[in-house]
């Protein structure tokens, strides 16, 4: 099997099992595993995957991007770590903001105000998650829905944006690295999280260690303008205080 062919087979494994494994990729292409982590360094170099200790991660990208579904099963414990750490973070906030994705669903679910609280969301998955919690006030943003990620976008979310004032928002990205910021695939919801940047007062980030080092289409926040990037474990140390130089405090849950 020639290399384009068999990096080809990667990608393709990787972005339907959400994460390929050196080991079993050699077995599966019976090739040694030194031409596999060869492979994985070209499909790297060419920003397609995001490479991690024993295997690699799908980057996503105009071309590709994975659906809630696939969201929803993939390390639910570490999303669960960090949202449960995010939620902590309200320190007195009346007006939040609850973005697209599953860890800001997670984030959601997390939410138990003593006091009541007004939530605006573009998702409609952490819309519902909120629907009967005591104390909270659900605002869902109008517009076209995304069936990949079951949230809002277009001209009708921004204008409803733009009347706003927000005090804490949770965002998340599909990457996020100190060369290009923060990253989505898709322009229509890239609009949306920057204007969600530009009307709230204070920014917390929430994502996989997978997200840390992989950029996306389109740049919607600087890394300093968050105040605290909350990620998991796999994240290194090192690799965080790169990030906190930038500004934000890193808690890795």
């Amino acid at each position: 099997m020639k290399a384009d062919e068999r990096q080809r087979q990667i990608l393709v494994r990787a972005r339907t099992d959400g994460r390929v494994e050196v080991g079993s990729l050699a077995v599966d292409l019976a090739v040694a595993e030194e031409t596999v982590r060869r492979d994985l360094r070209e499909l790297v170099e060419r920003g397609v995957l995001q490479r991690v200790h024993g295997g690699a991660y799908p980057v996503e990208s105009a071309g590709f991007e994975s659906n809630i579904k696939h969201r929803s099963t993939s390390l639910v414990a570490e999303k669960r770590r960090i949202a449960v750490a995010a939620a902590e973070r309200l320190h007195g906030a009346e007006t939040i903001y609850v973005d697209e994705g599953v860890t800001p669903q997670f984030v959601a679910e997390e939410l138990a105000p003593e006091t009541p609280i007004t939530v605006v969301t573009s998702s409609l998955l952490a819309a519902s998650a909120l629907a009967e919690t005591p104390n909270v006030t659900v605002l869902l943003l109008g517009g076209r829905m995304r069936g990949r990620t079951l949230a809002t976008v277009d001209h009708w979310a921004l204008r409803m944006l733009g009347d706003l004032v927000i005090d804490l928002a949770f965002l998340g990205s599909n990457g996020i690295s100190r060369e290009h910021g923060l990253t989505t695939p898709d322009p229509a919801v890239a609009a949306v999280k920057s204007a969600v940047v530009e009307r709230s007062r204070r920014r917390v980030f929430v994502g996989l260690h997978t997200k840390f080092g992989a950029s996306s289409f389109c740049r919607f926040a600087e890394i300093s303008d968050f105040e605290v990037l909350v990620t998991d474990s796999g994240l290194s140390l090192s690799e965080a205080r790169r990030f906190a130089v930038l500004g934000p405090q890193v808690v890795r849950a």
